[in-house]
Protein backbone atom coordinates (compact mmCIF):
# COMPACT_ATOMS: atom_id res chain seq x y z
CA UNK A 1 0.00 0.00 0.00
CA UNK A 2 1.07 3.63 -0.41
CA UNK A 3 0.29 6.76 1.54
CA UNK A 4 1.01 10.45 0.96
CA UNK A 5 4.58 11.19 2.04
CA UNK A 6 3.38 14.08 4.20
CA UNK A 7 1.08 11.91 6.31
CA UNK A 8 2.33 9.83 9.18
CA UNK A 9 1.36 6.19 9.18
CA UNK A 10 -1.50 5.17 11.45
CA UNK A 11 -2.25 1.91 13.20
CA UNK A 12 -4.92 1.29 10.56
CA UNK A 13 -2.24 1.57 7.85
CA UNK A 14 -0.20 -1.06 9.68
CA UNK A 15 -3.25 -3.29 10.05
CA UNK A 16 -4.10 -3.02 6.35
CA UNK A 17 -0.54 -3.84 5.28
CA UNK A 18 -0.25 -6.78 7.68
CA UNK A 19 -3.71 -8.10 6.90
CA UNK A 20 -4.91 -8.00 10.50
CA UNK A 21 -7.30 -5.98 12.64
CA UNK A 22 -6.38 -2.67 14.22
CA UNK A 23 -6.86 -4.20 17.67
CA UNK A 24 -4.26 -6.86 16.82
CA UNK A 25 -1.80 -4.10 15.92
CA UNK A 26 -2.49 -2.41 19.26
CA UNK A 27 -1.95 -5.62 21.23
CA UNK A 28 1.35 -6.46 19.54
CA UNK A 29 2.87 -2.99 19.56
CA UNK A 30 1.82 -2.46 23.18
CA UNK A 31 3.63 -5.61 24.28
CA UNK A 32 0.52 -7.76 24.77
CA UNK A 33 0.71 -9.92 21.68
CA UNK A 34 2.12 -13.08 23.23
CA UNK A 35 -0.71 -15.40 24.15
CA UNK A 36 -3.19 -13.31 22.17
CA UNK A 37 -1.83 -13.06 18.62
CA UNK A 38 -0.20 -15.86 16.60
CA UNK A 39 3.59 -15.51 16.24
CA UNK A 40 3.46 -15.21 12.43
CA UNK A 41 0.88 -12.43 12.69
CA UNK A 42 3.04 -10.67 15.28
CA UNK A 43 5.99 -10.83 12.91
CA UNK A 44 3.87 -9.46 10.07
CA UNK A 45 2.65 -6.58 12.23
CA UNK A 46 6.17 -5.62 13.33
CA UNK A 47 7.42 -5.84 9.75
CA UNK A 48 4.58 -3.63 8.51
CA UNK A 49 5.20 -1.10 11.30
CA UNK A 50 8.89 -0.98 10.39
CA UNK A 51 8.15 -0.63 6.67
CA UNK A 52 5.73 2.24 7.29
CA UNK A 53 7.96 3.77 10.00
CA UNK A 54 4.96 3.73 12.30
CA UNK A 55 5.45 4.93 15.87
CA UNK A 56 2.64 4.82 18.43
CA UNK A 57 1.90 8.09 20.19
CA UNK A 58 3.27 7.54 23.72
CA UNK A 59 0.91 10.08 25.29
CA UNK A 60 -2.14 8.52 23.68
CA UNK A 61 -1.05 5.05 24.73
CA UNK A 62 -0.57 6.22 28.33
CA UNK A 63 -3.98 7.91 28.43
CA UNK A 64 -5.73 4.82 27.09
CA UNK A 65 -3.97 2.40 29.40
CA UNK A 66 -3.42 4.53 32.51
CA UNK A 67 0.22 3.54 32.26
CA UNK A 68 3.35 5.61 31.84
CA UNK A 69 5.20 3.12 29.61
CA UNK A 70 8.23 3.46 31.88
CA UNK A 71 10.07 0.96 34.05
CA UNK A 72 12.35 1.90 36.92
CA UNK A 73 15.61 0.07 37.56
CA UNK A 74 17.56 0.64 40.75
CA UNK A 75 21.15 -0.64 40.86
CA UNK A 76 23.94 -0.65 43.41
CA UNK A 77 26.86 0.35 41.17
CA UNK A 78 26.23 -1.08 37.71
CA UNK A 79 25.85 2.18 35.80
CA UNK A 80 29.11 3.59 37.16
CA UNK A 81 31.29 0.58 36.37
CA UNK A 82 32.51 -1.04 33.18
CA UNK A 83 31.20 -4.51 33.99
CA UNK A 84 27.47 -3.86 34.07
CA UNK A 85 27.03 -2.71 30.50
CA UNK A 86 25.68 -5.98 29.15
CA UNK A 87 23.01 -6.28 31.83
CA UNK A 88 21.82 -2.71 31.28
CA UNK A 89 21.92 -3.12 27.52
CA UNK A 90 19.82 -6.26 27.67
CA UNK A 91 17.33 -4.66 30.03
CA UNK A 92 16.97 -1.40 28.11
CA UNK A 93 16.61 -3.12 24.73
CA UNK A 94 13.99 -5.52 26.10
CA UNK A 95 12.05 -2.56 27.46
CA UNK A 96 12.34 -0.63 24.20
CA UNK A 97 11.05 -3.56 22.16
CA UNK A 98 7.80 -3.29 24.10
CA UNK A 99 7.62 0.47 23.81
CA UNK A 100 8.85 1.16 27.34
CA UNK A 101 11.51 3.54 28.60
CA UNK A 102 13.89 2.19 31.23
CA UNK A 103 14.76 4.79 33.88
CA UNK A 104 17.97 3.91 35.73
CA UNK A 105 19.10 5.08 39.16
CA UNK A 106 22.54 4.06 40.46
CA UNK A 107 22.79 4.24 44.25
CA UNK A 108 26.51 3.56 44.85
CA UNK A 109 25.54 1.16 47.67
CA UNK A 110 24.08 4.04 49.73
CA UNK A 111 20.93 2.98 51.59
CA UNK A 112 19.41 6.46 51.73
CA UNK A 113 19.99 7.00 48.04
CA UNK A 114 18.37 3.64 47.34
CA UNK A 115 15.30 4.52 49.42
CA UNK A 116 15.06 7.88 47.65
CA UNK A 117 15.33 6.16 44.27
CA UNK A 118 12.38 3.87 44.93
CA UNK A 119 10.32 6.76 46.30
CA UNK A 120 11.08 8.94 43.28
CA UNK A 121 10.31 6.20 40.78
CA UNK A 122 7.03 5.33 42.48
CA UNK A 123 6.20 9.03 42.52
CA UNK A 124 6.66 9.10 38.76
CA UNK A 125 4.19 6.20 38.47
CA UNK A 126 6.49 3.74 36.74
CA UNK A 127 4.69 0.64 35.52
CA UNK A 128 7.21 -1.76 37.07
CA UNK A 129 10.41 -1.89 39.10
CA UNK A 130 13.63 -3.87 39.04
CA UNK A 131 16.74 -4.05 41.17
CA UNK A 132 20.03 -5.13 39.60
CA UNK A 133 23.23 -5.97 41.47
CA UNK A 134 26.79 -5.54 40.27
CA UNK A 135 27.87 -8.88 41.77
CA UNK A 136 25.75 -11.90 42.62
CA UNK A 137 24.44 -11.43 46.15
CA UNK A 138 21.48 -11.61 48.46
CA UNK A 139 19.21 -8.59 48.45
CA UNK A 140 16.28 -7.80 50.72
CA UNK A 141 13.25 -6.80 48.66
CA UNK A 142 12.13 -3.34 49.86
CA UNK A 143 8.60 -2.50 50.95
CA UNK A 144 8.59 0.16 48.20
CA UNK A 145 8.34 -2.63 45.60
CA UNK A 146 4.92 -3.71 46.81
CA UNK A 147 2.00 -3.13 44.47
CA UNK A 148 3.87 -3.11 41.14
CA UNK A 149 5.52 -5.85 39.08
CA UNK A 150 9.03 -6.31 40.47
CA UNK A 151 12.01 -8.49 39.58
CA UNK A 152 15.61 -8.97 40.67
CA UNK A 153 18.59 -9.21 38.32
CA UNK A 154 21.87 -10.80 39.43
CA UNK A 155 20.61 -11.07 43.01
CA UNK A 156 17.95 -12.90 45.02
CA UNK A 157 16.06 -12.67 48.29
CA UNK A 158 15.91 -15.95 50.28
CA UNK A 159 13.22 -14.42 52.48
CA UNK A 160 11.00 -13.59 49.49
CA UNK A 161 11.10 -16.65 47.22
CA UNK A 162 7.95 -15.52 45.44
CA UNK A 163 9.81 -12.56 43.94
CA UNK A 164 11.21 -13.45 40.48
CA UNK A 165 15.02 -13.37 40.45
CA UNK A 166 17.32 -14.04 37.52
CA UNK A 167 20.90 -15.08 38.25
CA UNK A 168 23.74 -16.86 36.49
CA UNK A 169 23.88 -20.63 37.00
CA UNK A 170 27.28 -20.46 38.69
CA UNK A 171 27.39 -24.09 39.81
CA UNK A 172 26.82 -25.28 36.26
CA UNK A 173 29.39 -22.74 35.10
CA UNK A 174 31.97 -24.18 37.48
CA UNK A 175 31.20 -27.67 36.26
CA UNK A 176 31.60 -26.53 32.66
CA UNK A 177 34.97 -24.95 33.44
CA UNK A 178 36.27 -28.20 34.97
CA UNK A 179 34.78 -30.24 32.14
CA UNK A 180 36.80 -28.26 29.58
CA UNK A 181 40.00 -29.49 31.22
CA UNK A 182 38.78 -33.01 31.86
CA UNK A 183 37.71 -33.48 28.26
CA UNK A 184 41.14 -32.29 27.13
CA UNK A 185 42.69 -35.08 29.20
CA UNK A 186 43.76 -33.22 32.35
CA UNK A 187 43.57 -34.86 35.75
CA UNK A 188 45.85 -32.64 37.89
CA UNK A 189 43.73 -29.53 38.21
CA UNK A 190 43.94 -26.62 40.64
CA UNK A 191 41.23 -24.03 41.23
CA UNK A 192 42.42 -20.47 41.87
CA UNK A 193 39.23 -19.44 43.66
CA UNK A 194 38.11 -15.91 44.37
CA UNK A 195 37.48 -14.59 47.86
CA UNK A 196 35.27 -17.02 49.78
CA UNK A 197 32.91 -14.31 51.01
CA UNK A 198 31.69 -13.81 47.44
CA UNK A 199 28.58 -15.90 46.69
CA UNK A 200 29.69 -16.58 43.12
CA UNK A 201 33.10 -17.85 44.23
CA UNK A 202 31.59 -20.48 46.51
CA UNK A 203 29.08 -21.65 43.90
CA UNK A 204 31.73 -21.93 41.19
CA UNK A 205 33.95 -23.96 43.51
CA UNK A 206 31.00 -26.26 44.27
CA UNK A 207 30.58 -26.83 40.55
CA UNK A 208 34.26 -27.48 39.86
CA UNK A 209 34.49 -29.90 42.75
CA UNK A 210 31.33 -31.77 41.74
CA UNK A 211 32.57 -32.24 38.17
CA UNK A 212 36.01 -33.46 39.25
CA UNK A 213 34.51 -35.80 41.84
CA UNK A 214 32.25 -37.33 39.20
CA UNK A 215 35.37 -37.94 37.09
CA UNK A 216 37.24 -39.61 39.98
CA UNK A 217 39.55 -36.65 40.56
CA UNK A 218 40.29 -34.65 43.68
CA UNK A 219 40.69 -30.90 43.71
CA UNK A 220 43.26 -28.55 45.13
CA UNK A 221 41.82 -25.11 45.83
CA UNK A 222 43.89 -21.99 46.42
CA UNK A 223 41.97 -18.94 47.58
CA UNK A 224 43.04 -15.78 45.82
CA UNK A 225 41.54 -12.41 44.94
CA UNK A 226 40.05 -11.15 41.71
CA UNK A 227 42.84 -9.13 40.10
CA UNK A 228 45.74 -9.88 37.76
CA UNK A 229 48.27 -9.46 40.57
CA UNK A 230 46.36 -12.03 42.65
CA UNK A 231 46.55 -14.48 39.76
CA UNK A 232 50.28 -13.91 39.36
CA UNK A 233 50.95 -14.53 43.06
CA UNK A 234 48.73 -17.60 43.40
CA UNK A 235 49.83 -19.23 40.15
CA UNK A 236 53.51 -18.60 40.87
CA UNK A 237 53.18 -20.41 44.20
CA UNK A 238 51.24 -23.32 42.68
CA UNK A 239 53.45 -23.74 39.62
CA UNK A 240 56.72 -23.45 41.53
CA UNK A 241 55.88 -26.09 44.11
CA UNK A 242 55.83 -29.87 43.95
CA UNK A 243 53.08 -31.64 42.00
CA UNK A 244 52.71 -28.92 39.42
CA UNK A 245 49.21 -29.17 37.87
CA UNK A 246 48.59 -29.31 34.15
CA UNK A 247 45.36 -27.32 34.34
CA UNK A 248 44.08 -24.26 36.18
CA UNK A 249 40.51 -23.08 36.60
CA UNK A 250 40.58 -19.40 37.55
CA UNK A 251 38.22 -17.23 39.56
CA UNK A 252 37.82 -14.82 36.67
CA UNK A 253 39.60 -13.70 33.52
CA UNK A 254 41.84 -11.25 35.38
CA UNK A 255 43.15 -14.03 37.58
CA UNK A 256 43.58 -16.16 34.47
CA UNK A 257 45.67 -13.45 32.82
CA UNK A 258 47.83 -13.34 35.94
CA UNK A 259 48.21 -17.11 35.81
CA UNK A 260 49.40 -16.97 32.20
CA UNK A 261 51.90 -14.23 33.10
CA UNK A 262 53.20 -16.34 35.98
CA UNK A 263 53.57 -19.36 33.73
CA UNK A 264 55.50 -17.32 31.18
CA UNK A 265 57.87 -16.04 33.86
CA UNK A 266 58.55 -19.62 34.91
CA UNK A 267 59.28 -20.67 31.35
CA UNK A 268 56.05 -22.62 30.90
CA UNK A 269 54.07 -22.55 27.69
CA UNK A 270 50.31 -21.98 27.71
CA UNK A 271 48.63 -24.19 26.62
CA UNK A 272 51.52 -26.58 25.88
CA UNK A 273 52.67 -27.04 29.49
CA UNK A 274 49.66 -25.58 31.26
CA UNK A 275 46.01 -25.14 30.28
CA UNK A 276 44.11 -22.21 31.75
CA UNK A 277 40.35 -21.60 31.95
CA UNK A 278 39.04 -18.17 32.88
CA UNK A 279 35.58 -16.98 33.92
CA UNK A 280 33.46 -13.92 32.91
CA UNK A 281 34.48 -13.58 29.23
CA UNK A 282 35.75 -10.08 29.98
CA UNK A 283 35.66 -8.28 26.61
CA UNK A 284 38.77 -6.25 27.45
CA UNK A 285 40.86 -9.29 28.36
CA UNK A 286 39.67 -12.71 27.25
CA UNK A 287 39.73 -12.45 23.46
CA UNK A 288 42.72 -10.03 23.14
CA UNK A 289 44.89 -12.13 25.48
CA UNK A 290 47.72 -14.23 23.98
CA UNK A 291 46.77 -17.01 23.99
CA UNK A 292 43.12 -16.00 23.79
CA UNK A 293 41.40 -17.26 26.92
CA UNK A 294 39.00 -20.16 26.95
CA UNK A 295 36.46 -19.03 29.50
CA UNK A 296 32.95 -19.22 30.92
CA UNK A 297 30.81 -16.21 30.03
CA UNK A 298 28.48 -14.52 32.46
CA UNK A 299 25.03 -14.12 30.87
CA UNK A 300 24.49 -10.55 32.06
CA UNK A 301 22.68 -9.46 28.90
CA UNK A 302 20.30 -12.42 29.11
CA UNK A 303 19.70 -11.72 32.80
CA UNK A 304 18.74 -8.11 32.06
CA UNK A 305 16.46 -9.14 29.21
CA UNK A 306 14.78 -11.86 31.25
CA UNK A 307 14.15 -9.64 34.28
CA UNK A 308 12.51 -6.94 32.16
CA UNK A 309 10.51 -9.55 30.22
CA UNK A 310 9.16 -10.93 33.49
CA UNK A 311 8.10 -7.49 34.73
CA UNK A 312 6.35 -6.79 31.44
CA UNK A 313 4.76 -10.24 31.51
CA UNK A 314 3.37 -9.64 34.98
CA UNK A 315 2.26 -6.17 33.95
CA UNK A 316 0.24 -7.37 30.98
CA UNK A 317 -0.93 -10.66 32.47
CA UNK A 318 0.61 -12.60 29.59
CA UNK A 319 0.69 -16.36 29.98
CA UNK A 320 3.72 -17.25 27.86
CA UNK A 321 6.62 -19.25 29.29
CA UNK A 322 8.57 -16.90 31.51
CA UNK A 323 11.79 -18.75 32.11
CA UNK A 324 15.02 -18.14 30.29
CA UNK A 325 16.94 -20.76 32.19
CA UNK A 326 16.51 -23.48 34.79
CA UNK A 327 13.83 -22.71 37.35
CA UNK A 328 14.71 -23.74 40.90
CA UNK A 329 11.17 -24.38 42.08
CA UNK A 330 10.63 -20.90 43.53
CA UNK A 331 11.17 -17.42 42.17
CA UNK A 332 14.80 -17.84 41.14
CA UNK A 333 15.70 -18.70 37.56
CA UNK A 334 19.24 -19.89 36.83
CA UNK A 335 20.41 -18.50 33.49
CA UNK A 336 23.01 -20.66 31.67
CA UNK A 337 26.64 -19.53 31.48
CA UNK A 338 27.95 -20.05 27.92
CA UNK A 339 31.25 -21.83 27.31
CA UNK A 340 33.62 -19.80 25.13
CA UNK A 341 36.37 -21.96 23.61
CA UNK A 342 39.53 -20.17 22.47
CA UNK A 343 43.23 -21.07 22.66
CA UNK A 344 44.31 -21.51 26.29
CA UNK A 345 43.33 -25.20 26.69
CA UNK A 346 45.08 -28.17 25.05
CA UNK A 347 45.77 -31.79 25.99
CA UNK A 348 48.60 -32.27 28.50
CA UNK A 349 51.94 -33.10 26.92
CA UNK A 350 52.59 -35.99 29.28
CA UNK A 351 49.94 -38.18 30.95
CA UNK A 352 49.89 -37.81 34.70
CA UNK A 353 49.90 -41.56 35.23
CA UNK A 354 47.39 -41.26 38.07
CA UNK A 355 43.70 -41.99 38.24
CA UNK A 356 43.00 -38.97 40.39
CA UNK A 357 44.45 -35.58 41.14
CA UNK A 358 46.26 -34.31 44.16
CA UNK A 359 44.71 -34.42 47.63
CA UNK A 360 41.95 -31.95 48.36
CA UNK A 361 42.59 -29.21 50.79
Amino acid sequence: MTRPPSRKATSQDVADLAGVSRSAVSLVLNGRGDGNIAPDKQAAIRAAAAQLEYEPNPSAVSLRSSRTRTLGMVTDAIASTAYGGDLLRGASEAAARSGHLLVLVDTHYEQQREADAYRTLRGRRVDGLLFAAMSLREYAVPAAAAGVPFALANCYDPASPQVPAFVADEVAGGRAAARLLLEAGHRDIVLLAGAREAVASTLREDGVRAELTAAGCLLRTVETGWDISDGVAAATAVLSGPGRPTGLVCANDRVAVGAVLAANRLGLDVPGDLSVVGYDDDAALAAPMVPALTTIALPHRQIGEAAVARVLSDLTGATEARTTGRATGHGTVLVPCPVVVRDSVAPPRQPTGRAGGSPSR
